[in-house]
C-alpha cells in the first residue's frame, strides 16, 4: 500500500474516492465537524489530504491532518482518519514521512479509547482527554 499527499487543487477530484472514509472517521467527531465541513476545510487547505492505495490504484483509506505550530513543535494533528491507512508499520512510516516533509515534528488526534489504544502500537500515549460542554 502507497500513502500520499493529496494536493490542495486535487482535493475534489479526489473527492468521491475519500468521501466515505472520511465520512466514515467523521461519525465520532460529537458533532464537531461534518464531512462537508472537512471538504470545505481540504479544498481550502486548511487541512491536508492524505490517501492510501494498493497496488491496483483503488483508495483504501484517506485522513484529514490539520497542522498547528506550537512553541516547541509542527504539530499534524489527525483530524479524521478511515479506512486502511495506518494498519501497519509500513504505511505508518510513510504517513510519519510526509508529515515529516510538512515539517511535523509531533502527531497528535483525538481518538476514542479503542483507537487511543490501537494506536499505542505506533508509540502514542495518552496527554489528557478533551471533554467539552455547550453553553
Amino acid at each position: 500500500m502507497l500513502v500520499q499527499q493529496v494536493p490542495t487543487h486535487y482535493v475534489s477530484t479526489a473527492w468521491p474516492k475519500v468521501e466515505r472514509f472520511i465520512a466514515s472517521a467523521l461519525e465520532y467527531s460529537q458533532g464537531d465537524y461534518s464531512v462537508e465541513h472537512a471538504k470545505v476545510y481540504l479544498a481550502q487547505g486548511a487541512w491536508v489530504l492524505f490517501v492510501a492505495i494498493d497496488s491496483e490504484g483503488e483508495v483504501k483509506g484517506a485522513a484529514c491532518v490539520q497542522f498547528n505550530n506550537m512553541p516547541n513543535d509542527r504539530v499534524a494533528f489527525v483530524v479524521a482518519i478511515g479506512g486502511k491507512l495506518m494498519t501497519n508499520k509500513d504505511t505508518w512510516g510513510q504517513f510519519t514521512s510526509l508529515l515529516k516533509a510538512n515539517g511535523a515534528t509531533y502527531v497528535e488526534g483525538a481518538a476514542r479509547e479503542s483507537i487511543a489504544r490501537l494506536w499505542t502500537r505506533y508509540g502514542f500515549k495518552e496527554k489528557y482527554r478533551v471533554v467539552g460542554v455547550r453553553i
